[in-house]
């Protein structure tokens, strides 16, 4: 026998969920507009990808910079076949480079303190000629993730120097933080920022590179190496306006004017 509180019960739920249903329908994009629509799936009607987040400011930033124990470090590069930068690096000062491209001067600071052993293999590739002919391959323009990916010799995403090495700043503080409490699943990397791509896996950096060109939502395993200087952001948003071809699986896709690194000075 069914009670009266159970049969109120039962009662509230037929008219509960139906509403239910529709406000979630509401908010993913709208009704179904008849019973032959009902199948339609919710990524047909889900809000598109380059809808930007409400407010930026809201997302976890990057930690402080933690002081560096000694002058040098010692960096392992895992050999893939190819030839390696020297061991020893400095963790002091910054590096001025200048990378040299088909759209224009780009400056550079790169930050020994945050990321010694990047920096040191950023600065041994570019100085081996490693970068020379190479170009920004994808551009990314939706808010929220907006970048230049350079740095790979092949154009196509998966090449490298044939050596990887270990993540740095700000990876091992997310990860010793994930360790204790909560961490997002998305951090904001400033504009400006320079950061190392990677496979998608701990520590396969290798010489693949973002520009970011806005405030980023991006997983906090990304090492962040230095930033863009004042008067290189200007030259990359000139070209990020002619906009690209949508073609990566990644977002964005081929830049419709072409970012070729002729030299890094």
């Amino acid at each position: 026998m069914i009670h009266t509180t159970e049969r109120r019960f039962a009662s509230r739920l037929r008219t509960v969920v139906p509403l239910c249903l529709v406000a979630v329908a509401a908010l993913l994009g709208g009704c179904a507009q008849d019973a032959g629509s009902a199948t339609t799936k919710v990524t047909e009607v889900a809000q598109p990808r380059s809808a930007p987040p409400r407010d930026l400011s809201i997302y976890r930033g990057l930690p402080e910079v933690p002081a560096q124990p000694a002058p040098t470090v010692t960096c392992e590069y895992v050999d893939k076949g190819g030839a390696r930068p020297p061991s020893t690096a400095s963790t002091v000062g910054i590096v001025d480079l200048t990378l040299e491209t088909s759209i224009g001067a780009i400056p550079l600071v790169l930050d020994r303190t945050q990321a010694p052993c990047t920096v040191n293999s950023f600065v041994d590739l570019a100085r081996r000629g490693f970068y020379d002919g190479t170009s920004c391959h994808r551009l990314a323009t939706d808010p929220g993730g907006e970048l230049y990916q350079c740095g790979d010799p092949t154009g196509t995403g998966s090449g490298g120097p044939g050596y990887t090495f270990a993540d740095e700043y700000p990876v091992p503080q997310f990860a010793a933080e994930a360790a204790t409490s909560y961490l997002p699943p998305a951090v904001l990397y400033p504009r400006g920022t320079i950061a190392m791509a990677n496979a998608g896996v701990e520590d396969s950096n290798g010489s693949q590179f973002f520009l970011l060109l806005g405030d980023s939502l991006l997983r906090p395993d990304f090492t962040a190496f230095g930033r863009i200087a004042d008067a290189g952001m200007p030259v990359l948003d000139a070209a990020a306006a002619d906009g690209h071809d949508g073609s990566s699986p990644l977002g964005g896709g081929v830049p419709t004017t072409p970012v070729v690194i002729g030299a890094v000075r």
